[in-house]
């Protein structure tokens, strides 16, 4: 007996997208004939990807990197009384009452932590006094701050300077942690419990984190543990709702799914140094960018589980619920039933036995895929972090600097998704990797001249293009060679190698601002050429069906060759309204 017998033909004149013909990958995949029946390009994906995938991504955005421009420490020396006794500038005082030190650039400036040890109310006579008879000290009453572009940092009002310095750095590095921790934990969940529960555990814990973290300055452990409770939640805050947006979409919507995403994360990040600039104060400006991610919640009904993931665990019933619920606002009829679903189903082999991300590693084709998109993960948060902390360190000012990293990011979006969807995946990926090698070179040559700041401030926004395009490429990426089965967990093991080797991230700006400004760009050029590299051996995704089991995922793109250009598969007749659609002529494991 034919397979399509023994399934049973499931005969539906079921509603199709505009257009006359579809791709043979979405052909063969009963999933995606079900999903069009219920509107795969409709009203409730554009509702759901303008909420969830762009607007709330740019409240994640915010409560994720809120953190950075308020630990900024801004330029500081030692508070030393009886300035206000002479006729004296502040910078004549500081010549007067400061040792001299050399700077990350080599160049001699005023320590920022010692003062000689004098009482300077007592002199009077200031043409006989010699400061080079004078000891050195740590500072006596203090610190005065540059109050030039902030009137208050969290550095700046707990005095985490100096010996307290790494203060900013522990906890830049407490929230790597905790992201990886986090990721490991809710992104297994993701695959086990569902999209929609951990989005909202992610959304309690991202709003509830960093509240606390405001009220807490002041009692570091505690507020390093509010930090680190943010950092666990805040990847799958993005990366569920953008899962669930994949599922329910057709094939050429992927990337658009992806663009929403990356350009709501810009839009949070261009706002961000704006409102901070206009405030001059961190409290406030953390509360108005930490609030709207919790606003999530009025939004409740349009908040679904993916029905792909439903069916994947054999829950027909719920996934026909959510059907219904996008085909209701999609404006169709879905007359398909739990038991026609279960019969469409009923003849695909065992559900298949995962031993979480250690499946990821079963087979050498599935391992080396792993394998590479990990480090390219991990190349991206490192490069990333690096550019943008270091981007408040620059001169100039912090707020400019902090913005032309961010605005950059939208147009490479773009960029990316134009390269991604006509050259490629892996050759957007890999070039963009080795442009950024070619970049890194000048930066390291220049960097330690001042009269170049400019130029280094324009290389490395450049830089920080290329990696926001290599960003948006990898993260489509690791959606589309992943099977649904283990989707969530192996973006989710991207995740935690990426934050386990960014934790280099914090103490790369700390070397390169109080040591060798040159340091971290001879760094992150090797990782650009060796990340470029190692991204010309992954499989490319462009025009393939998602891989929806471990079978599948392991011989995905084993017949690609390595000197090729992806082709658009060829195209079929969509069935005519009144036409009989079998749904199950082809054998498909969701």
């Amino acid at each position: 007996m034919s397979d399509e017998k023994k399934n049973g033909d499931v005969n539906k004149n079921l509603p199709t997208a505009d257009g006359d013909e579809i791709d043979e990958s979405e052909a063969n995949d009963p999933f995606q004939k079900i999903m069009e029946s219920a509107g795969n390009h409709g009203r409730f994906q554009l509702i759901y990807n303008m909420i969830f995938v762009l607007a709330f991504a740019s409240a994640g955005a915010m409560v994720f990197m809120n953190i950075i421009l308020a630990l900024d420490i801004p330029e500081h020396w030692c508070t030393v009384p009886g300035q206000e006794l002479t006729n004296y500038t502040l910078d004549e005082w500081r010549r007067l009452t400061l040792p001299t030190q050399k700077d990350n650039r080599g160049t001699s400036t005023h320590s920022s932590c010692e003062m000689y040890n004098a009482n300077f109310t007592e002199i009077i006579d200031w043409q006989h006094w010699n400061k080079t008879k004078s000891n050195v000290t740590a500072c006596q009453n203090g610190w005065s701050y540059d109050r030039t572009w902030y009137d208050d940092t969290i550095p700046s009002k707990e005095n985490w300077v100096c010996s307290r310095s790494l203060y900013v750095t522990n906890a830049f590095v407490v929230g790597r942690v905790a992201e990886g921790v986090g990721s490991f934990v809710l992104g297994q969940m993701g695959d086990v419990y569902g999209r929609r529960f951990v989005y909202y555990i992610s959304i309690a814990f991202c709003a509830l984190g960093r509240s606390f973290s405001i009220l807490t300055t002041n009692l570091y452990w505690v507020f390093l543990f509010c930090t680190g409770l943010t950092g666990f939640a805040v990847n799958s805050l993005f990366q569920s709702p953008q899962i669930i947006g994949m599922e329910i979409s057709r094939e050429q919507d992927r990337s658009a799914i992806a663009i929403y995403q990356s350009i709501g994360w810009s839009i949070g990040t261009t706002f961000m140094p704006l409102l901070f600039w206009w405030l001059r104060d961190w409290a406030a400006f953390m509360w108005i960018t930490t609030i709207p991610t919790a606003l999530v919640l009025i939004f409740y009904k349009y908040i679904i589980e993916s029905p792909r993931w439903l069916i994947s665990k054999q829950r027909y019933g719920e996934a026909i619920t959510q059907f219904k619920k996008i085909a209701k606002i999609n404006g169709r009829q879905f007359d398909l039933t739990e038991k026609e679903l279960v019969q469409i189903y009923a003849n695909r082999e065992e559900e298949e036995v995962t031993y979480g991300m250690a499946s990821l590693f079963s087979g050498w084709h599935l391992t080396r895929n792993t394998a590479i998109m990990g480090f390219s993960w991990c190349v991206v948060a490192v490069s990333y972090f690096t550019l943008l902390l270091f981007s408040t360190r620059m001169g100039g000012n912090p707020f400019l600097n902090f913005l032309l990293q961010s605005v950059v990011e939208i147009p490479a979006y773009i960029v990316g998704r134009y390269l991604g969807d006509t050259y490629g995946r892996r050759f957007t990926n890999s070039m963009s990797f080795l442009v950024s090698f070619c970049a890194s070179v000048p930066l390291i040559l220049l960097a330690a001249d001042i009269k170049y700041e400019k130029v280094i401030v324009y290389l490395a926004t450049f830089i920080k293009f290329l990696n926001a395009l290599t960003f948006f490429t990898v993260n489509l990426q690791s959606m589309e060679i992943y099977p649904t089965c283990m989707r969530q967990t192996g973006i989710a093991l991207g995740a935690i190698l990426a934050n386990a080797v960014g934790i280099i991230a914090p103490y790369l700006v700390y070397l390169g601002t109080t040591i060798n400004i040159r340091a971290p760009y001879y760094i992150l050029a090797t990782l650009f050429l060796v990340g470029g590299m190692a991204a010309l051996f992954l499989p490319e995704t462009l025009h393939k069906k998602l891989p929806d089991t471990l079978e599948e995922a392991r011989h995905f793109g084993k017949q690609d060759k390595f000197f090729s250009l992806p082709k658009a598969p060829p195209k079929v007749e969509k069935p005519q309204p009144g036409e009989d659609v079998h749904l199950n002529q082809t054998k498909f494991a969701p």
